[in-house]
């Protein structure tokens, strides 16, 4: 008998040493895996927690991650959103100058808050992130500063802004932790939450544009080819730097659950043809979650 338990015993160690490395993680927990992303939090809208993390509270650069304090700010400060708030020349010209990504207005443009905010979330438009915080606060320094009260209200400890667009700047930082505090801080706005959860928007109708721009979400529309097996990403905030990476922060639903997940410092090689690390490694995770 003693024999026999002996040869089980030594099976099972060798079936255990026969599986391989990756299943034996998947074993323990199914969410960890190889990801190309150098920071991830994935959380539980529901109970907070924090179900799977890489470098969590490291250091990284937010890149356009940042126009979602640009756009929960200034929704705080908004009392209509169908009041005209024009495309500011100045830093409309900035943006143009620094090849930023933008949503397609023009300087002097006759748009309304309502505008601004899709063209800042679904395009990351850089003339109209830096034009929300002009009309909201008079001057971008005084938005970034609002920006900053903003952090420490939500006490995200590791995280500073200088601009509302998101341009690189060493001083300009956060961590995989802060967003996700920050994006499920502002999901809690019912107007934040449809704009983030949107993938088009037709603007008003301008002089300039007759019969409006129909922005696009850089995220929805990166996911129409994607294999979403038992969850559904519902909306997204992307950006990219060469010093950030490849980002992107989204909302997912999974078996009645919301998620978000945030990745960020994703390899980039050529910015001009992104490779979409950071989309590959958001399916994984959701895919993963059990």
């Amino acid at each position: 008998m003693k024999k026999i338990r002996k040869l089980i015993m030594v099976a099972f160690i060798l079936v255990i040493i026969l599986i391989s490395k990756d299943n034996i993680v998947d074993l323990i927990n199914p969410i960890i895996g190889d990801y190309e992303s150098k920071y991830i939090c994935v959380m539980d809208r529901e109970n907070k927690a924090i179900i799977y993390e890489k470098n969590l509270k490291n250091k990284a650069y937010p890149a356009s991650l940042t126009k979602i304090m640009t756009t929960i700010v200034a929704l705080e400060h908004i009392e209509d959103l169908s009041a005209i708030a024009p495309i500011d020349i100045e830093s409309y010209r900035d943006m143009v100058e620094q090849n930023s990504s933008m949503a397609g207005f023009f300087g002097k443009e006759q748009v309304t808050y309502r505008d601004l905010l899709y063209g800042t979330m679904l395009p990351s438009g850089g003339e109209a992130a830096n034009s929300l915080a002009i009309n909201v606060a008079g001057n971008i320094e005084n938005f970034v500063e609002m920006m900053n009260e903003k952090a420490a209200e939500l006490k995200l400890e590791n995280t500073h802004f200088t601009s509302p667009e998101g341009f690189h700047d060493k001083d300009q930082y956060t961590t995989a932790y802060d967003m996700a505090l920050l994006l499920d801080y502002a999901l809690e706005n019912g107007h934040f939450k449809v704009i983030f959860t949107t993938d088009s928007y037709e603007t008003t109708k301008t002089l300039d544009y007759p019969d409006g721009i129909i922005l696009e979400s850089t995220v929805l529309s990166k996911l129409d080819e994607t294999n979403q097996d038992g969850f559904t990403i519902i909306g997204g905030k992307s950006g990219t730097t060469y010093e950030a990476g490849q980002c992107w922060a989204t909302l997912g639903i999974k078996d009645d659950h919301e998620y978000i997940v945030i990745v960020m410092g994703a390899p980039i090689n050529d910015i001009s043809n992104p490779d979409l690390k950071q989309r590959d490694d958001t399916i994984k995770l959701y895919s993963r979650i059990k």
